[in-house]
């Protein structure tokens, strides 16, 4: 068989013994810290994986010391991958505790544990040092190329148990991760996957020390995510865009690191990082660049509705284009912008350069002169002066939210006119036939049928079924005129015609 290889590939192998080795552990490490970190990305966890990569230490020492002084045996790497995951639970549960035991809330008790927790790993490494025979130095920078086979079963049967376990509840993660109330509610125990959720982070975790060290853990298990996470909508293919992400920085930066000769560890996180960068400026639909020429073709509201006012307000049905462009106020194509866009949106017609106001875009414009005018004659009440009314009701016209408008109505009475002396329109909406109002909403030669009558207008002739209707307002608007059919008139102030309810016919 050995007739079939290459001769290059043979001397290759010679030269560089350690590299398949190095490869296998790095392609099963990377690809495993993608697909978790998925899932931490989406719960908002890279702090506390990062509070469980420094906890490893004093995990790390307590089970070398376990082993040295208990039976008086070197430390296996089985026995301080259990010590790495105790010493990870005792960070999480003490960061849960602290968080809802006491105000200190949980970024901060994170900061707190995860930096006590790694102390005392330094200080028992310090104080048993006769006892301990661990190269701090790679823990805390990793050590790729001299992996032990020890230490690639220890990878591989993390890799095999984390992606399992991913894989069987796939689902329910997902659900929890999303949305965990709703995961309780359909009976998915939140509490557990967490638990699970984290004790998979900790092997994981223990695994990433291995290459790229305590320090850089966190980039290996947060950066290829986060760049998938701008690029995918689905958790499915975000793992996948992950995994490939993580498993080239890995080969790239490991190949970068022996071209230019500096440490694997912090070369695959450069490049990693990279990588996060380009797809934040290039993503097609979350990037940097799209969101900048998104807001460039966003129309402001503002903008939309003074092309409206605009296009209601000129004499004649239709207008000029260039008439619009004079009269708004903002960059020509922008306005351009704003027409195309309503135009699209059927509120205007546009044909050989004029502009037309179609049924629904008459009814919005009124809807927004209403609003133009109310903010007018509510300035005037406040006091403003009378030549700042018109510029000060253009900012807050654009304010136009149905509740607020009717109640800004409802506070000034109903109001006909504004200062101006110009008719303030209808809600051509609310005032639609066989809609239910109430009567202090009609305006002149309106007719409607009453349909309840409340205490305020119980002294009235006026009772569920007669039919109304309204006459001109009397004492400066403030008293409604209703003419019953049998001729009888009957007044009602504001709160009378308020507390009955017709329906408009």
């Amino acid at each position: 068989m050995i007739d079939y290889v290459p001769q290059w590939l043979i001397e290759w192998h010679a030269q560089y013994p350690y590299v398949p080795k190095m490869l296998l552990a790095g392609v099963l490490v990377s690809s495993v810290c993608a697909v978790i970190g998925c899932f931490i990305i989406l719960r908002r966890m890279a702090f506390l994986g990062d509070a469980l990569a420094h906890s490893m230490l004093a995990g790390v020492v307590g089970g070398y010391l376990l082993m040295k002084l208990a039976f008086g045996a070197e430390a296996s790497a089985p026995a301080m991958v259990v010590g790495s995951i105790i010493a990870g639970f005792l960070t999480v549960a003490m960061i849960g505790f602290i968080s809802k035991t006491s105000r200190i809330k949980e970024d901060t008790a994170i900061g707190i544990m995860y930096t006590g927790i790694f102390a005392v790993g330094g200080l028992f490494a310090s104080l048993f040092s006769k006892h301990i025979h661990l190269d701090l130095y790679h823990f805390v920078v990793g050590s790729v190329l001299v992996v032990s086979d020890a230490e690639l079963w220890m990878m591989a049967g993390v890799a095999a148990f984390v992606l399992t376990m991913v894989i069987l509840f796939f689902r329910h993660l997902t659900i929890a991760s999303f949305d965990p109330v709703m995961a309780a509610s359909l009976g998915i125990p939140v509490l557990a996957l967490d638990y699970l959720l984290t004790a998979c982070t900790a092997l994981v975790v223990v695994s990433a020390v291995q290459i790229v060290g305590v320090v850089l853990v966190v980039g290996m298990l947060v950066t290829p995510a986060a760049s998938a996470y701008l690029l995918c909508d689905r958790l499915s293919r975000m793992i996948w865009v992950s995994t490939i992400f993580g498993v080239a920085s890995f080969v790239a930066g490991y190949g970068m690191s022996e071209v230019i000769n500096v440490a694997p560890a912090s070369a695959i996180i450069v490049v990693g990082t990279g990588v996060f960068l380009v797809v934040l400026i290039a993503a097609p639909r979350y990037g940097l660049v799209a969101d900048w020429l998104r807001r460039r073709r966003a129309v402001p509201q503002q903008l939309v509705e003074d092309v409206l006012g605009c296009v209601l307000r000129a004499p004649g049905k239709k207008v000029s284009l260039a008439t619009v462009l004079t009269h708004v106020e903002d960059r020509p194509e922008a306005v351009r912008r704003a027409v195309r866009s309503l135009a699209r949106g059927g509120l205007l017609e546009v044909e050989n350069g004029t502009v037309e106001l179609t049924d629904d875009g008459r009814r919005e414009a009124q809807r927004l002169l209403r609003a133009h005018r109310l903010w007018e004659t509510y300035l005037e009440h406040a006091g403003a002066p009378h030549e700042k009314l018109h510029k000060e009701a253009h900012r807050l016209e654009h304010i136009n939210a149905p509740e607020a408008i009717d109640y800004l109505d409802d506070m000034l009475g109903h109001p006909l006119r504004d200062p101006h002396g110009a008719e303030i329109p209808e809600d051509a909406t609310l005032l639609a036939p066989g809609r239910q109002v109430k009567a202090s909403l009609l305006r002149e030669g309106r007719t409607a049928t009453v349909a309840d009558v409340q205490t305020a207008a119980e002294d009235t002739p006026l009772a569920p079924g007669i039919k109304i209707t309204c006459g001109p307002r009397r004492e400066g608007d403030a008293v409604w005129t209703v003419f019953l059919d049998d001729g009888r008139e009957v007044l009602l102030d504001h709160a009378a015609a308020d507390a009955v309810t017709v329906v408009l016919e």
